[in-house]
């Protein structure tokens, strides 16, 4: 091959492999995704590898509306993004991104997704009841609010012994849907190892279980009052032949247990070692994916062999800058959040790189259902009503309560139920389905549910009549809605639907927005 043959080919696979698109406003800003931190380096320097280049910076609007729903699971109010879009300092993401995490929203929105992970539910099959269910929330919630360092949190849950009223930690063993060696051990794996434990070899799983034999509980004269606690007289724990089965950590070692020592305190002892090869990894990763939208390791609570991490050298930093910043998860997401990998697009470069794994760019995701349907009734000034599928005490959710602050598994609404709230029996991320349907899409666009909320909408016509100018009005809609002005077609568009619709048009753009993926995803 001639050396003018040579170049032509190198400039053809150069324009292949890093196309040049322009940027698409108002999503994107016309510079790159900025290396900001270690996190950049490991992950645009194997996208450089694999022929492919960091994706254009996202917007001041796309920015705070994502931080939002990620770190809070709150739509940007239209004062917020104001404040936001007119603050010209050079640190203002940093800044938000600090109010943000000190925030109830935070709070409140973190606590639903370990409720999730923690199976924090009143009735079958997991049977907390719901004053235990109440308790253990609060404590959850608590110990997020407080930022309870993750290392602290998870010593509770594997350690605590006590009643699960007063002692709420101790749900953990009762949040199962056997009270056995094995189904405990299989929560422990999942929840603190990202580990899936029915997939493991059964001397591996024996050997977990065994630390979990000496678990006991026993009923008080409380209505639905149980407590949970070390029993050493339990009868030795036996395979099906009889014959006696040692705790082994997963790691293949062999443990020494002390008969006087409750051997749940020791299995934590050694899952919590800033070395632990399982720990530190499974709730980096887990963090990762729920600012990211995928797992290093995906599923996130699918750690094996056969499943290895997409960028180990990222998580392995990921898993050092936790252990050193003392297991603060806030921490974590601060790192994350500041990176230029998250501040990406999430516009593929190129439509080849659209599934791309390698985090090239921000994946978009719908809302969570509860999420989604506080957003709605935040836009509209409405709420929704709950129920329960077995009435008990304790149970009675007042009208203005957000969908996000449900602490009941067992209590749902027909919208969180049919846009996929888990029912919180596995543990397991992907029992949340956020999958669109037909059936969503039907409901949002036709049902008198979502058609009533916007025939009143109080806040939101209040707003609209204060903008008086017909332009003002469109760009308070967007504004309100996607966080961001409206570009010049789409005002336009909206201006010439205004003359033709004189009731009103601004409910109608505003419902029609709602039905929009812009509205409905993260991106």
């Amino acid at each position: 091959m001639t050396t003018g043959k040579i170049l032509i080919a190198a400039a053809l696979l150069a324009s292949a492999a890093w196309p040049q698109r322009e940027p698409i406003a108002p999503f994107e800003l016309p510079q790159t995704a900025p290396r900001v931190s270690p996190i950049d380096d490991l992950v645009f320097d194997k996208l450089a590898a694999s022929g492919k280049k960091p994706n254009y910076l996202v917007s001041d609007e796309v920015y705070a509306r994502r931080v939002a729903f990620d770190l809070t699971g709150t739509l940007p109010t239209a004062a917020e993004m104001r404040a936001f879009l007119a603050d010209r300092s050079t640190n203002k993401r940093a800044r938000l991104v600090d109010r943000l995490l000190a925030s109830d929203p935070y709070a409140s929105y973190f606590t639903m997704k370990w409720c999730d992970l923690l199976r924090v539910k009143s009735e079958f099959p997991i049977n907390l009841w719901p004053n235990a269910v109440q308790a253990y929330q609060r404590f959850i919630y608590a110990s997020i609010k407080t930022n309870l360092p993750f290392d602290r949190f998870s010593r509770a849950l594997l350690t605590t012994s006590g009643g699960n009223f007063l002692d709420p930690a101790a749900n953990f063993y009762r949040a199962v849907q056997k009270k056995e060696p094995y189904n405990i051990a299989q929560a422990v794996a999942l929840t603190f190892m990202g580990a899936r434990f029915e997939a493991w070899p059964a001397a591996k799983q024996a050997g977990l279980a065994a630390f979990f034999s000496k678990v006991a509980y026993k009923s008080t004269l409380e209505w639905k009052e149980e407590i949970v606690f070390f029993d050493p007289d339990l009868p030795a724990f036996t395979n099906e032949r009889g014959q006696p089965i040692d705790a082994v950590f997963p790691d293949g070692a062999r443990a020494a247990l002390d008969p006087a020592v409750d051997p749940r305190k020791t299995f934590a002892d050694w899952l919590l070692r800033p070395e632990n090869p399982y720990f530190g990894k499974a709730i980096a990763n887990r963090v990762w994916y729920w600012m990211m939208g995928r797992g290093i390791v995906h599923e996130p609570d699918d750690f094996r062999d056969g499943n290895p991490p997409q960028n180990a050298a990222l998580l392995a930093w990921l898993e050092g800058a936790l252990a050193s910043n003392g297991y603060d998860l806030k921490a974590l997401m601060r790192l994350i959040a500041a990176s230029g990998t998250y501040q990406q697009s999430s516009i593929p470069l190129a439509v080849s790189w659209s599934n791309d794994l390698n985090f090239s760019r921000y994946l978009p995701r719908r809302l969570e259902a509860e999420v989604l349907i506080d957003a709605i009734c935040q836009l509209t000034g409405t709420s929704e009503s709950y129920s329960s599928p077995i009435p008990e005490p304790f149970t009675f959710i007042p009208p203005s309560s957000r969908s996000v602050d449900l602490a009941d598994g067992s209590i749902n609404s027909a919208f969180t139920e049919m846009f996929g709230r888990p029912a919180r029996d596995t543990g397991t991320e992907a029992e949340r389905n956020n999958t669109p349907n037909a059936e969503q899409k039907i409901h949002l666009l036709n049902s008198s549910h979502i058609l009533d909320k916007f025939k009143q909408a109080r806040n939101f016509r209040r707003a609209i009549a204060q903008a008086k100018d017909p332009e003002k009005s469109v760009d308070e809609v967007y504004l309100w809605v996607l966080s961001r002005a409206p570009t010049e077609a789409e005002r336009q568009a909206a201006l010439a639907y205004s003359k033709v619709n004189r009731a009103e048009p601004w409910i109608d753009l505003a419902w029609s927005l709602v039905n929009a993926n812009e509205f409905q995803f993260k991106h």
